[in-house]
């Protein structure tokens, strides 16, 4: 028998995505038979190229995809771009190029990379969102959102950047200067539009224990990001002698106030009414309160920046104490739009506080200690005590637990009044802020708003959507080219006609990949969003069955969209879902060694294309193949850029194959994991890709013609016993998403078949029908994964069709039950060793092996057992 050609993915890849093309395989029909699934991957950004972290990410949407359609399922698997934002009108400035043409040439070549991956994606939904058939449902949305008071336009203080001249999320100011420009930041007063996600806080919350096949990590994220506390609405009288004119109060929001008597100072923001009250006649605190405003304001920098503050010289009376005055700071970690922005400081009781506390020398009073400790010596000095207890040096409190407490506090202080008004009463607050969408760019979707001096802000009708931007911008001048353009802004008020002006802002990118997964539902409404048919309910898709991405979107992205799915629903876009996402998978990401040539920070980062690594004894080198030189071997980290230790995807197709990738991608780590990329890995994927191949392509001549059929005994039937068994746990390995665990039983299956086959010429009828049965149910499972090589295993074997619409093969159930069983042996109660038996064996048969294991005769030393237990297939128990 001549050798078998090695399988040449080269060739063999871009055939058979052609023939998937001709025969629009994953063309989905919304009224196609079947039960419909839907599985998405979060839809890239088209930055230029495919990098290996979306290889991973879209094979595994692709296995589930595949995997499904065999299953019978009518599948949903689109794809389309996030394609506004800024690296767009950066390359805009730097390259004179407008973003759109920047946008769509990288979308050009992003899709032809995608379409060598061998992805089964219904390319007919394809979108951008930057595409005005988009964005104008997407202006519609908002609104409707409006008119239902889901959005509101109102001053918000914001982080300006002089320079770039446009506002900066809290994340893009690093130590008080902008991101980009390096200028330091201001803090602005402007008029902005926010959608009311708070409005939803609650529900929000609530919806996460409804997410059963979400990560806990995301859910708790969420939760945390909510931040749902139920605490006391506290009023504060200021001493008058301290107090400037006109302020007599100062309300906090606390959820401890069974803390109250540790207070030793309150803390007020920067922007405190209070503090600006009193920084008027203070100049050392009004450049106080301006150095705090140029600091960044994200929860990242508040936690790790060093706590500041400053003694306005305002003094508030304590509640339960006429005679106690505490001090009031202005400080740099409490926050104007959280609560009231102002808290009341215990330092025994908050880490934070009491940093605060040591730095400035005010009083720390232990009120809580564990249940165990003695008052008389307990003492707080580095460490904050946050755990639960007993109430000390709190006077009426003493003894208490701290619940207790603060029910106690809450009731005593309801029954105060001041002004007529209860000096303190139960709140709940949610850490949660309204989500500011007002952004100072030009590529992203307009605002469609018109802005008239008699009529107000006032919408854009429905019939003049979409507000297109203008192509004929420039870049050259810093700020929002849209604010500058000569003549997009003046337009005619929809109201009364009078001159007016466009909202020059558009919408934060967040928003257009907040809705995405229901437009591809179906996208060729073009008077709508949403088709309500499709989009949700009976005949509907959502929501997602299966959603895939990474774990840096846990928070803002699906928190959007769970906002957008609510509101949606509330304005006749959606009919009943309110969750889009049906099941997460976060999986890990892509990561690989890092080499510099030269050691310490002077060196220079070099690609693994560049370098060249071997191993002698036990130890790894690496020199740089162009010169030789030596080259350290760094740590391994996210692929990036920045620290060149990326592997372009497209020349591992080029010279593995797509299917090698691919298996390498879905084998060498559990899913939720980052996976390490080796040359050696890779290797040795595609070495198992040609195992597959020989194996097929040497057996094929001897089963040519042979009918598949299973077999129950002798040799034949241990191959059909492997075969069915495989099935079996391929399909539910696949189903959980544990790709590595589908990936070892098929290894496990081809080290079973391999002998088999290649005896296949002298093997009797039966087991050449269980081994032809046996290998295309390989190549049937292996498609999924390796769906190329699986179309010309199966042209091989002179199957007719294209694997891709083979149904997933069934399994026998007597096939996946073994003949015997391993039951635990106990001997007074205590497993002490394991029993291989047949699986019908009789309760004597059980009980004469049991007592013939060494472990059980060296306890009885002789002896007859008092009682033997057998529990059926189950566990045998010894009483000694």
């Amino acid at each position: 028998m001549p050798p078998v050609e090695r399988y040449n993915p080269r060739a063999s890849e871009p055939k058979w995505q052609k023939a998937w093309d001709a025969a629009q395989l994953f063309a989905t029909k919304n009224d196609a038979p079947g039960e419909k699934y839907y599985v998405l991957e979060m839809f890239p950004y088209p930055s230029g190229r495919i990098h290996m972290g979306h290889v991973r990410n879209y094979a595994m949407g692709d296995v589930v995809a595949r995997y499904k359609r065999a299953r019978g399922f009518n599948v949903l698997h689109p794809m389309g771009w996030d394609a506004f934002g800024l690296p767009a009108e950066n390359a805009a400035r730097d390259n004179k190029v407008n973003p759109r043409d920047w946008t769509y040439a990288n979308i050009e070549t992003m899709k032809g990379q995608l379409k060598t991956m061998g992805l089964s994606l219904d390319w007919a939904r394809e979108f951008a969102t930057c595409d005005p058939s988009y964005y104008r449902h997407q202006q519609k949305m908002f609104l409707d959102f409006w008119k239902s008071g889901l959005v509101e336009r109102r001053n918000a203080k914001v982080n300006w950047d002089p320079v770039d001249m446009t506002v900066l999320a809290n994340e893009q100011v690093i130590d008080g200067k902008g991101w980009r420009s390096g200028a330091e930041v201001e803090q602005r007063d402007l008029t902005q539009w926010f959608f009311k996600i708070t409005s939803m806080a609650q529900d929000l919350l609530d919806g996460l224990d409804t997410l059963d096949r979400w990560p806990e990590k995301v859910k708790l994220m969420q939760a945390n990001w909510i931040g749902r506390s139920e605490g006391l609405q506290l009023r504060w009288k200021l001493d008058p002698a301290t107090a400037p004119a006109g302020e007599s109060e100062l309300e906090v929001y606390t959820t401890r106030p069974d803390t109250i008597f540790g207070a030793s100072f309150m803390a007020i923001a920067a922007d405190h009414p209070l503090a600006r009250k009193a920084a008027e006649n203070n100049p050392a605190l009004a450049a106080f309160i301006e150095e705090v405003r140029r600091s960044g304001t994200s929860a990242e920098v508040l936690e790790t920046a060093e706590k500041k503050g400053f003694d306005t010289g305002i003094r508030v009376v304590h509640p339960f104490d006429e005679s106690w005055t505490l001090p009031v700071h202005v400080a740099n970690f409490v926050l104007m739009d959280y609560g009231t922005g102002a808290i009341f400081g215990c330092p025994s009781g908050d880490q934070r506080d009491l940093d605060f506390a040591n730095k400035y020398g005010l009083p720390v009073v232990p009120v809580v200690m564990p249940g165990d400790a003695d008052a008389a010596t307990f003492q707080i000095t580095e460490e904050a005590y946050t755990g639960d207890g007993v109430m000390i040096n709190s006077r009426f409190l003493d003894g208490m637990k701290p619940a207790d407490a603060f029910d106690e506090v809450a009731q005593r202080l309801s029954g105060v009044t001041i002004d007529g008004r209860p000096q303190a009463s139960r709140k709940v607050q949610f850490r949660l802020r309204d989500w500011l969408i007002s952004r100072q760019r030009y590529w992203g979707c307009p605002i469609p708003v018109v802005h008239c001096d008699d009529c107000g802000a006032v919408p854009v009708p429905a019939d003049q959507l979409p507000v297109l931007l203008p192509d004929d911008v420039s870049f050259d001048r810093p700020g929002n080219p849209l604010d500058h353009h000569a003549t997009w802004k003046h337009v005619a008020c929809p109201n009364c006609g009078k001159d007016a002006r466009r909202d020059t802002d558009t919408m934060d990118t967040f928003v257009d990949s907040s809705w995405y997964f229901a437009r591809f539902t179906d996208p060729w409404n073009e008077m709508e969003p949403t088709t309500l048919k499709y989009v949700d309910g009976p005949a509907g898709w959502l929501p997602v069955n299966q959603y895939i991405g990474g774990i840096e979107h846990a928070i803002l992205h699906l928190l959007y969209s769970r906002f957008f799915a609510r509101a949606m629903k509330a304005t006749g876009h959606l009919n009943v879902v309110e969750e889009p996402f049906e099941g997460l998978f976060t999986q890990g990401m892509v990561v690989h060694e890092t080499y510099r040539l030269g050691s310490g920070a002077n060196g220079t980062w070099v690609t693994p294309a560049e370098v060249t690594v071997s191993e002698a004894d036990g130890k790894r080198s690496a020199v740089l193949n162009s010169s030789g030189d030596p080259v350290e071997i760094g740590s391994i980290e996210k692929m990036s850029k920045s620290k060149k230790n990326v592997v372009d995807p497209d020349d591992i197709i080029a010279s593995y194959g797509a299917d090698t990738a691919r298996w390498f991608m879905l084998s060498d780590s559990p899913p939720e994991r980052d996976v390490i990329w080796t040359e050696s890995g890779v290797e040795g994927a595609h070495r198992f890709v040609q195992r597959v191949w020989r194996l097929v392509a040497e057996g094929a001549p001897a089963l040519a013609g042979v009918a598949p059929s299973f077999a129950r005994e002798g040799d034949a039937g241990a191959v059909s016993k492997a075969t069915h068994k495989t099935i079996k746990a391929v399909g539910e390995d696949i189903e959980k998403l544990g790709f590595n665990k589908a990936v070892a039983r098929l290894y496990e299956l081809v080290n079973t078949l391999s002998p088999w086959v290649a005896g296949a010429a002298s093997a009797d009828t039966p087991a050449k029908a269980a081994l032809r049965e046996a290998v295309e149910a390989l190549v049937k499972m292996i498609a999924p994964m390796t769906p190329h090589l699986a179309e010309e295993c199966w042209a091989e074997l002179g199957c007719h069709g294209l694997v891709a619409n083979q149904p997933w093969p069934a399994f026998d159930a007597d096939l996946i039950v073994d003949d015997e069983i391993t039951l635990p042996v106990q001997i007074n109660g205590k497993k002490r060793a394991d029993l291989t038996i047949a699986r019908d064996a009789d309760q004597s048969a059980v009980e004469q092996a049991a007592l013939a294991l060494d472990v059980v005769r060296a306890a009885l030393d002789g002896k007859s057992p008092r009682k033997v237990i057998v529990v059926p297939q189950r566990i045998v128990n010894v009483v000694v």
